[in-house]
């Protein structure tokens, strides 16, 4: 957000992050509330962003792998299960730290990614969904004979002898892990493997003429969206459910993980974070309001049918935005920038 005026004079200004003081002002404000907020957030609240925050690691992956490369995945929620399970095994069973099973449970949900990413080679669009739908299944199947349908006890998070034993602790190194994925993931759009990425998605046959390697490339952004999802379900893991079974991870996860870049905007590393923080906010705070709502105005109504009345109407509210904004909630945000830069001109 630069007013009319203000131009890049140098290389190292256009290619920066952070651009002109009042950025850094409103930069060093955001972490400084960051950091204060489990001090009046309150144990809910605390509780919703540490939820939002994983959930947010998982769609940075899923942004980097459709909304970056333009390749559709359905599985997400199963290469989270993947990390997850990776993490209990390796601090449960064998008694490695949780600052080895972590990057393990990333580098195995990435190399589950790339078996199920082959076939991207070869198909696209409505097949390659249903090659990653398939890959929600087979992986939950797999975990399902591999450790059964009960839960598996999971270890707190810990570092240097230092447990993430209550919520508060858990907040800091869940929103320190969200803050580096969040920047990582900014960080790889201005890279040679991003550019390829956008060229990719954009048309793969143009980008294969020009010297892009496809199968490397569409492999790479499953690997790398896949380690994501591999993160985040270790900190599900020891931070958020403490006990974890196949049932946790469903369809309908990867659905609304799809859904949150969509929302947000395809494509744009803030469109992961609008979408992903607009969705939790309606799931967790304000659509437990609906069904005892829909209840009392219409008490002849059974229970399952207001509990489905206000899913469905949850859903349409999602739908009405998609449609009168299709390109998601970062587009409001460039306009916003746009009008700001030519304030107080009209033109």
């Amino acid at each position: 957000m630069r007013p009319a005026g203000t131009y890049d004079t140098t290389y190292g200004q256009d290619m920066a992050t952070v651009r002109t003081r009042a950025q850094w002002i409103m930069l060093a404000v955001f972490l400084a509330l960051l950091l204060a907020f489990p001090y009046f957030g309150g144990i809910r609240w605390i509780g919703v962003f540490n939820l939002m925050g994983i959930t947010l690691i998982t769609v940075f992956g899923l942004h980097i792998t459709t909304g970056l490369c333009g390749q559709i995945n359905l599985g997400q929620a199963a290469f989270m299960a993947v990390g997850a399970y990776t993490s209990a095994v390796l601090t449960t069973k064998l008694g490695l730290p949780f600052l080895v099973a972590l990057p393990c449970a990333g580098i195995m949900a990435g190399a589950v990614g790339l078996f199920f990413g082959a076939p991207s080679l070869r198909i696209k669009g409505f097949y390659l969904a249903m090659s990653t739908l398939a890959a929600q299944f087979i992986i939950i199947w797999a975990v399902t004979k591999l450790f059964g349908t009960a839960a598996m006890s999971v270890r707190y998070a810990s570092i240097g002898g230092f447990l993430f034993d209550t919520d508060t602790k858990m907040y800091y190194l869940i929103i320190t892990l969200t803050l580096i994925a969040g920047l990582a993931a900014l960080n790889l759009t201005r890279t040679r493997a991003g550019r390829a990425f956008t060229a990719v998605r954009d048309n793969d046959l143009a980008a294969e003429v020009m010297g892009i390697n496809l199968f490397y490339y569409k492999l790479l952004a499953f690997f790398i969206g896949c380690l994501y999802a591999g993160i985040a379900g270790s900190l599900w893991a020891h931070c958020w459910s403490f006990s974890i079974q196949p049932l946790q991870f469903t369809l309908r996860d990867s659905v609304w993980y799809l859904g949150m870049i969509i929302v947000g905007g395809v494509g744009s590393p803030l469109g992961a974070v609008l979408g992903t923080v607009s969705i939790r906010l309606l799931d967790k705070v304000f659509a437990p309001y609906i069904s005892p709502i829909l209840a009392a105005a219409f008490p002849f109504l059974r229970a399952n049918v207001t509990y489905a009345a206000g899913a469905i109407l949850f859903a349409l509210v999602i739908i009405i935005f998609l449609i009168k904004q299709p390109r998601g909630l970062a587009h409001w945000w460039q306009l916003i920038k746009a009008s700001y830069r030519l304030w107080p001109y009209g033109y």
